[in-house]
């Protein structure tokens, strides 16, 4: 079965915006001091580097061409643009909180996705992975807040 047009469309803005957050978590990794949080932001870069690589291996895999780069445009710059002035300020809890904040959307828009039935069960139970996992960030990212404050 080939992808939809719309479908290939959503699995690329995923790329985009995974692409970015991997990024924003190996800025992050030098801009904190707490070893713990450190290795935190590397394992979460990571792991979006192999969020990245699953989402373009099925967009390949239906005969549609992966995002190749990340891009940034509209909430996804603002997010980022938000995550940057949190780096430059060296601020762990701004850092977490931005982390949380860009977390948050990435949920809703894998949420959003997931809720309209589109896509075939294999991507949707790809998406259900990454979205657990992103929910998991987040509540570690926030447990991390709690303890340096």
């Amino acid at each position: 079965m080939k992808y939809e047009k719309k479908i290939s469309d959503k699995l690329n803005e995923l790329i985009e915006k995974n692409m970015n957050a991997k990024d924003g978590y190996e800025m992050a990794i030098n801009k904190v001091n707490n070893s713990e949080v450190k290795k935190f932001f590397k394992n979460r870069a990571e792991e979006r580097a192999i969020f990245v690589k699953d989402l373009r291996s099925e967009v390949w895999s239906n005969g549609e061409i992966p995002e190749n780069s990340g891009n940034i445009t509209g909430e996804l710059h603002r997010n980022w643009m938000a995550l940057k002035a949190a780096l430059s300020s060296n601020n762990e809890d701004a850092i977490l909180e931005e982390t949380i904040r860009g977390e948050k959307s990435s949920l809703d828009e894998y949420n959003e996705i997931l809720n309209k039935n589109l896509i075939p069960e294999k991507v949707s139970n790809i998406l259900r992975e990454q979205r657990n996992a992103i929910e998991a960030t987040i509540a570690k990212a926030k447990n991390f807040e709690v303890i340096l404050s």
